[in-house]
C-alpha cells in the first residue's frame, strides 16, 4: 500500500512538471511566432552629413525619424501614421521581467538563466505576459523592471528590447522605468529603495530629508541620473511627495517626512537633479507620486488593501498635503506624475479613487494646477492582477462596482493617459470602437506620452554602451557622496554621560550587524554578551506582520512599539551592561521602552555597517535631524489626526530632534 501511494504522488508530480514544462514551452513557442511578425530593423539615412534611422521601413525621411525638427512636429507626424492599436498600446505600461544575463523573458524553463533562479523567474513566468506578447502583440512600450541582478543585465535588457521594438511597424523604442534602487541596506524586504549591486548606495528619501541639504539631494539625483542612463533607465517612478503625517503608515521611508515645506525643497531639489533644468536627451523623467498626497491613510493603513482604501482629513488639512506639489514637483516642472489609490473622503463630490477622480486630475490638477505632463494611474486600479492571492487583487476603490471596461472609462475622462501595472489594451480598444471614448481623447493623452519619448531623445537613439557601464558605476567619488549622505543622515536621539563616541579599550558585542568585523579595528568584538562591556544592537521598527497576500509581507504596517518578546534579551543585558541601541527608521516608531534601556539612542535610514562604526567610534559624527516627530506611545499615535503634523501629544522626540558630538 505504502508502495502504490508513493508510485502514484511520483505520477503526479511527474505529471505536475510535464504540464508545468508544457506550458512554459507554449509560451515559448507563441513568442516566438509573434516576434516572426515583426519587420527587418530599419535601415540607415543618410541626409547630407546626418545619418537617421528608417523606423517606419519606407525609404525616406519622415518627420518623426528626423532629429532635427522640433519635438512637435515630430510628436503630430507620427501620431498621423499610428493606428488605433498602436496608439493605445502607449497608455500602458507595466511590470516586465528579465533574465539574469539581460536576456528576454521568452524563453523556455530549461535555460539555465531560469534555473539560476527558479522561485522568481518561475513566478515572472506565470504572472505576467510574455515580452513578445506585450510589445508585438499589445503594442505597448514602457514597463517597469522589477528584479535586476546588475547594471550590466539591466542594460543587455534594454539593448534586447529596443532591437524587437525598432522592428515593430513603426519603430517606436521602449521607455524603461524602475522604482527606486540606490538602497544601502542588502537585505531590504520592505517598500524602500531596492539594493542593486554596483549603484551607489544612498538613505531612503526620509534620510535625505534628515540631512535637511537639498545640495545634497539635488547631487544624489544627478548621480542617479547617470547611473540610470547608462543602464538604459530613462523614467524613475519617484520621488514620493506624500507627507508622513501619520505615522503608522508603511511607506513614510519613502517620502521626505511630514513638514510640507521641507518636503517641497527636497522634492524639487531631487526632480532637478533626474531632469536637469529642462527635459532633454540629459534627463531621467520624474514620475512624482501620489497626487495629492497620499499620507493622511486612515488608522495608517495603506491604500493597496481594502482595509486602508480611504484617506481622510480630520484636521481639514488637504490643502496642505498640496504644497510639495505646488512648491516642489510643478515648479521643478516634473514631467510626470502618478495619483493613489485612495478615496480622498469629504473632498470631492465623488466618493472615489484618486485614479477614477475627475475632480482631482482635471479640475486640480490640469485646469486649477496648469500640469499638461503625464499622469499614469498606480498599479492594478483596473483589472484583478494574475496571481491575485499573491498580490491583492484590483484596487478600484469606490468603483468597484463598475465593469473593468467601465472603470476604465471612468479612469481616462477623469483625466488619466497612462494605466499603471495592467495590459488590457482590448478594452480601451472596445470603448473607442463603441465610440464611448472618442479618438481625440486618445490623441491627447498619446501625444503627452511620445512628446517625452522625443524630449529625451529615445526615437534617435534607445541603446545604451554595455561596455562602458563600469566607467559610470561605482565611481569612488559617486560612492563617497553616498556614504557621505548616509552619516549626515544618521540621528543621535540620546547620548546618555556622553558614552558616544565610543571607547576603543572596551569589550563590545554586536547583535543585528551583517558585517561585524568592520567593528573590530576599533575595539575588541566577543562572541559571548557576558564577556562584553557594552553591548550595540541594531533593530528594525517594530511592525506587525500580514499574512493576507505576499505583498502585504513588504508592507511594515500595524503597531509602532516593540513587544515584551523583542524586549527581553535587551532587559536581561541592561542589568549589567551598557546598551547602544540603532533603529532603521522606516516610520513614526514608539521607542520609550528602548530608550529607556538604552545608554545612547541613534536612528539611520540604511546607514551601512563600517559608516555606523565610524560613528560610533567618532571618526565620524551623527548630523541628521528628524524629519518626523516620534510619539511617546501607541495610544498617543493612535490618536492623532491622519492630515495634520506634528500633532502627537508630548512626543518623545520633537520633529527636528539631532543632537551632536
Amino acid at each position: 500500500m505504502i508502495r502504490l501511494g508513493f508510485k502514484i504522488l511520483g505520477s503526479l508530480g511527474l505529471l505536475v512538471i510535464l504540464m508545468v514544462t508544457g506550458y512554459f514551452l507554449l509560451k515559448y513557442y507563441q513568442a516566438e511566432k509573434l516576434y516572426s511578425q515583426l519587420t527587418p530593423s530599419p535601415e540607415i539615412l543618410t541626409v547630407g552629413n546626418f545619418s537617421f534611422r528608417d523606423l517606419n521601413k519606407n525609404g525616406r525621411l519622415d518627420a518623426y525619424e528626423d532629429s532635427r525638427e522640433r519635438v512637435e512636429k515630430r510628436v503630430e507626424d507620427i501620431l498621423k501614421q499610428m493606428t488605433i492599436e498602436e496608439k493605445i498600446g502607449q497608455m500602458f505600461i507595466t511590470m516586465i521581467g528579465m533574465g539574469r544575463n539581460g536576456d528576454l523573458l521568452d524563453l523556455p524553463p530549461i535555460h539555465k538563466d531560469i534555473l539560476d533562479d527558479p522561485l522568481f523567474e518561475v513566478g515572472i513566468y506565470f504572472s505576467l505576459e510574455t515580452n513578445a506578447e506585450m510589445i508585438v502583440k499589445r503594442k505597448m512600450s514602457h514597463f517597469n523592471i522589477l528584479h535586476a541582478y546588475t547594471p550590466e543585465a539591466i542594460a543587455k535588457f534594454n539593448n534586447n528590447l529596443q532591437r524587437k521594438a525598432e522592428r515593430t511597424r513603426l519603430g517606436i523604442p521602449v521607455t524603461i522605468a524602475t522604482d527606486p534602487r540606490h538602497g544601502a541596506r542588502e537585505d531590504e524586504k520592505g517598500v524602500g529603495g531596492i539594493y542593486t549591486p554596483s549603484f551607489s548606495r544612498w538613505p531612503t528619501s526620509l534620510g535625505l530629508a534628515a540631512t535637511r541639504d537639498s545640495t545634497l539631494v539635488r547631487e544624489f539625483g544627478e548621480i542617479a541620473r547617470e547611473e540610470y542612463k547608462a543602464c538604459g533607465i530613462r523614467l524613475a517612478l519617484h520621488p514620493m511627495a506624500d507627507l508622513a503625517t501619520e505615522p503608522r503608515w508603511a511607506r513614510i521611508n519613502g517620502t521626505f517626512g511630514e513638514d510640507a515645506e521641507l518636503s517641497a525643497a527636497m522634492t524639487y531639489a531631487y526632480i532637478k537633479g533626474f531632469q536637469g533644468d529642462t527635459l532633454s536627451n540629459n534627463s531621467v523623467i520624474t514620475m512624482v507620486k501620489h497626487f495629492s498626497g497620499g499620507g493622511p491613510q486612515k488608522d495608517g493603513e495603506d491604500a493597496h488593501f481594502p482595509y486602508g482604501k480611504e484617506q481622510v482629513y480630520p484636521g481639514n488639512n488637504f490643502d496642505y498635503h498640496l504644497i510639495p506639489f505646488t512648491k516642489g514637483a510643478l515648479p521643478a516642472n516634473t514631467g510626470q506624475i502618478m495619483p493613489y489609490y485612495g478615496i480622498p473622503v469629504g473632498q470631492t463630490k465623488e466618493k472615489v479613487g484618486f485614479g477614477f477622480n475627475k475632480q482631482i486630475i482635471t479640475e486640480l490638477l490640469r485646469d486649477s494646477l496648469k500640469f499638461d505632463g503625464v499622469v499614469c494611474t498606480d498599479w492594478n486600479i483596473i483589472n484583478t492582477m494574475p496571481l491575485a492571492e499573491l498580490a491583492g487583487g484590483e484596487r478600484s476603490w469606490g468603483v468597484e462596482n463598475l465593469t473593468p471596461e467601465q472603470r476604465m472609462k471612468k479612469a481616462i475622462l477623469a483625466g488619466i493617459d497612462q494605466i499603471g501595472g495592467e495590459t488590457s489594451t482590448e478594452q480601451i480598444i472596445n470603448l473607442v470602437k463603441r465610440g464611448e471614448i472618442e479618438e481625440p481623447r486618445i490623441d491627447q493623452s498619446v501625444r503627452r506620452i511620445l512628446r517625452d519619448k522625443f524630449t529625451i531623445g529615445l526615437f534617435d537613439n534607445p541603446f545604451v554602451d554595455v561596455s562602458k557601464i563600469s566607467e559610470k558605476m561605482l565611481k569612488p567619488d559617486n560612492i563617497r557622496k553616498g556614504e557621505e549622505a548616509q552619516i549626515k543622515s544618521t540621528i543621535l536621539l540620546k547620548n546618555q554621560n556622553k558614552i558616544l563616541p565610543l571607547k576603543k579599550n572596551l569589550k563590545y558585542y554586536l547583535s543585528g550587524f551583517r558585517y561585524k568585523n568592520q567593528f573590530s579595528k576599533y575595539a575588541e568584538v566577543v562572541s559571548n554578551p557576558d564577556d562584553a562591556d557594552c553591548i550595540i544592537v541594531r533593530k528594525d521598527t517594530p511592525f506587525d506582520h500580514r499574512e493576507g497576500t505576499m505583498l502585504e509581507s513588504f508592507f511594515h504596517q500595524g503597531r509602532l512599539y516593540y513587544n515584551q518578546e523583542e524586549l527581553s534579551d535587551l532587559k536581561k543585558l541592561s542589568k549589567t551592561k551598557k546598551i547602544i541601541s540603532i533603529v532603521n527608521l522606516e516610520r513614526g516608531a514608539v521607542l520609550t521602552e528602548l530608550d529607556k534601556l538604552s545608554e545612547a539612542l541613534l536612528v539611520d535610514f540604511g546607514t551601512q555597517d563600517h559608516l555606523m562604526a565610524d560613528i560610533l567610534f567618532g571618526k565620524e559624527k551623527p548630523e541628521g535631524k528628524l524629519p518626523i516627530e516620534l510619539p511617546r506611545s501607541q495610544e498617543a499615535a493612535n490618536n492623532q489626526m491622519e492630515d495634520v503634523p506634528y500633532d502627537s501629544e508630548n512626543p518623545l522626540y520633537n520633529f527636528g530632534h539631532g543632537l551632536e558630538y
